[in-house]
């Protein structure tokens, strides 16, 4: 089928790519028109968090993504002269459309402001730089801005800024990788053709996606790594079979040979990874869900692409596009079967335990560290220091504690209007902010019976708490757990009150609590999803449970890294990094979703080349041998590459992204050297003839070709 595919595709291959080309202009115009609908929400639907701010939203007329945070350091002033400075701020602060002031504090020499609105994200940024001049015009020129709008406004030139830089980076890497690997040929360019439309084009699905659903800040840079990667990996590996086929035919058999073998891989390859992210829309976090689609967006573009777009430039450029001119490429330099990675194989085939065992020693030195994990919704004091956002954060936790970023808010409905001044609610109010100032992890607490503390109608009261310590500490998340289940269980207000706990340590509280509850079920169906495509691509039954194992592995061991360098700090100087106590929970549920999928790309490409080896009645040694050294060139060389564009991620500013970046470069590194290099060979030596054992009954039902246990494989 895919022979005759790739036989249409030449016909019509001028209509192929100019279609291909009106969709990657397209996708250039849609995705620098992308970041507008961008957020950094972490609201969990249906939450107690998310019910207290849809409260806020509509009876207090404010969101907590629309707040803006002033800071001021003064040194010996008078009341009088504070209450001027409050003064001035709530006059700057009415540049800001729908603006109002929730509360002003002096502490220890530092003012600092909240100053909410009713605008999302994107639309309160805009007015970032009126509201810093409007300070400026008041006399305050030492007051620094911070809160999610000034931040989104300082953030999103930097993250355009890393994402061009990455871009340069990777680029550039991967065409000395290409050229060291191909040799330099006309082909080294068809990779980049092919990640430039899949890249382009998935950033225009992503486009319409943002329309109907949240789109969380980091997409496009998640996008590009992931884009260029397997947009590079599946042409790669077209490109080096087209090359050897072209050796023993003429071009439209090499073409169709190709598509009807890599072609096949890169199906396999694209839906598995798919599979894998696609899992992230389970997870009843829109944050989480935007990750997904776009997990799905991107391989999926990038094998229709395969099966499109390379078909067609293959076509285009020929036998002699493929052939080096001058500098041959490490591809070409001899056989494969006499080069380093067939010696190693030979080497796992003579001694599997050996091998074995000495592989599982060091994966499991490098995971023991995953004991010491701690995760946190969200890393907000770890921005670039420069930013004005960043600084006014940093004089805030230096004087006032972490806590007072993100303080917490309890909403209280009465459930009837005008009971908020009503002496029994008055009394009750005061005793809970009482009770609520003796807790040893309160710093402030603040109250009121008049705005901001109480909506128009009198139905809702709320008090803000600040505590000492930052959203994602142990110490936070116990305080959100106790208001929750016992200060607030333990009041005397009306029996009808209804009590709901928000502010950015509740909504990471919640954010954790649904990750936790639903990362389980998302691995288990990962699992079984995987292993049911796999049992059909390779024909057997034991092959997925080791490949599934061996991604675990490869997993488990990224994770380990990322401990070790964020939280241990072991070479975060050499990598830039930060030196944090928790790393971000999205990140972990992410890169496992992003990692097995990337792992289980290079086990088909490796098991499926010793599968053809297989079936032409090769043992299941030579089988072993034959499709390490067909393949694995292919697949150390697309790991390289992908490593490359990671570290446009860890030389960036943003903790999320690096620990994204670290934690896929090592993942990947490890999964191609340890794993599949030694592990891989090894434990199907040990296996041997169960390696491709299928039940006839199975196979029946799976319309595949039985798979009987045969002879023992020979050794090399």
């Amino acid at each position: 089928m895919l022979e005759r595919w790739s036989q249409w595709i030449t016909r019509h291959r001028r209509a192929v790519i100019i279609t291909w080309i009106a969709l990657t202009l397209a996708g250039i115009f849609a995705g620098s028109r992308l970041n507008q609908y961008l957020t950094t929400s972490i609201a969990v639907p249906g939450s107690e968090s998310a019910h207290a701010d849809h409260i806020l939203a509509t009876a207090f007329q404010e969101n907590i993504e629309g707040t803006f945070t002033v800071v001021l350091n003064f040194k010996n002033a008078t009341d009088a002269e504070i209450a001027g400075f409050k003064e001035r701020i709530t006059r700057a602060s009415k540049v800001i459309p729908t603006s109002k002031v929730t509360q002003q504090r002096a502490i220890g020499g530092l003012l600092f402001a909240n100053i909410g609105s009713q605008m999302g994200l994107y639309e309160a940024a805009t007015y970032t730089d009126d509201f810093r001049a409007a300070l400026r015009t008041e006399g305050l020129a030492g007051a620094l801005v911070t809160g999610p709008p000034a931040i989104d406004a300082d953030v999103s030139p930097v993250l355009s800024s890393d994402l061009q830089r990455g871009q340069v980076i990777a680029l550039v890497m991967a065409l000395l990788l290409l050229i060291l690997m191909l040799g330099t040929c006309r082909a080294v360019l068809i990779p980049f053709l092919f990640a430039l439309a899949t890249i382009a084009t998935s950033l225009g699905v992503i486009f319409l996606l943002a329309q109907k659903m949240l789109m969380v800040l980091y997409i496009p840079n998640i996008v590009e790594l992931i884009g260029l990667g397997l947009a590079i990996d599946y042409s790669l590996l077209i490109v080096h079979r087209f090359r050897k086929e072209n050796q023993e035919g003429n071009e439209t058999d090499a073409l169709a040979a190709t598509m009807r073998t890599a072609g096949k891989t890169v199906i396999i390859s694209g839906v598995s990874v798919a599979i894998a992210l696609a899992t992230l829309l389970l997870v009843p976090i829109p944050f989480v869900r935007s990750l997904g689609a776009a997990g799905i967006v991107v391989p999926l573009v990038s094998v229709i692409a395969a099966l499109t777009l390379q078909p067609a430039l293959l076509s285009y450029f020929g036998k002699r596009g493929v052939t080096p001119r001058g500098f041959t490429g490490a591809m070409a330099w001899r056989d494969p079967m006499q080069g380093v990675i067939a010696k190693m194989a030979r080497m796992s085939v003579r001694h599997p335990l050996r091998v074995l065992a000495i592989s599982l020693v060091l994966l499991f030195s490098i995971t023991g560290s995953i004991l010491s994990l701690h995760v946190t919704p969200s890393s907000i004091t770890a921005l670039p220091k420069n930013l004005e956002s960043s600084r006014a954060i940093d004089t805030f936790t230096h004087k006032a504690g972490a806590g007072i970023i993100t303080p917490h808010e309890i909403v209280i409905d009465l459930g009837s209007p005008a009971l908020a001044s009503a002496f029994p609610v008055e009394s009750a109010r005061m005793k809970l902010v009482d009770a609520l100032s003796t807790d040893k992890e309160v710093f402030i607490t603040a109250s009121g019976v008049k705005a901001p503390f109480v909506d128009p109608s009198g139905r809702y009261l709320r008090i803000f708490l600040v505590s000492h310590h930052d959203i994602g500490a142990p110490q936070t998340v116990d305080l959100v757990k106790r208001l929750r289940a016992s200060y607030l269980h333990d009041t005397n207000f009306p029996p009808a009150t209804r009590f709901y706990v928000s502010g950015g340590p509740a909504q990471g509280f919640d954010l954790i609590s649904a990750l936790r509850s639903s990362a389980p079920k998302i691995v288990l169906l990962v699992l079984a999803i995987t292993y049911l495509l796999l049992l059909r691509a390779f024909r057997s039954l034991f092959l997925p449970l080791k490949a599934i194992a061996m991604d675990l592995l490869s997993i488990a061991s990224s994770f380990g890294i990322l401990v070790l360098i964020f939280k241990s700090g072991i070479g975060a100087t050499l990598f830039g990094t930060y030196h944090l106590p928790q790393i971000e929970a999205w990140v972990l549920l992410f890169l496992f979703a992003l990692l097995f999928g990337l792992s289980m790309d290079y086990e088909v490409f490796i098991v499926s080349r010793m599968r053809e080896a297989k079936d032409r009645g090769a043992s299941n040694s030579e089988a072993i041998v034959e499709g390490m050294a067909q393949t694995g060139g292919v697949v150390s060389g697309a790991a390289l590459i992908l490593i490359a564009a990671s570290t446009g991620l860890i030389l960036g500013h943003f903790a999320g992204l690096q620990e994204v970046g670290v934690g896929l470069a090592f993942g990947i590194l490890i999964d191609a050297t340890i794993i599949r290099g030694l592990l891989l060979p090894a434990t199907m030596v040990l296996l041997d003839r169960w390696n491709w054992w299928l039940p006839a009954s199975l196979a029946r039902a799976l319309k595949v070709k039985a798979s009987p246990l045969g002879s023992r494989g020979t050794r090399l």
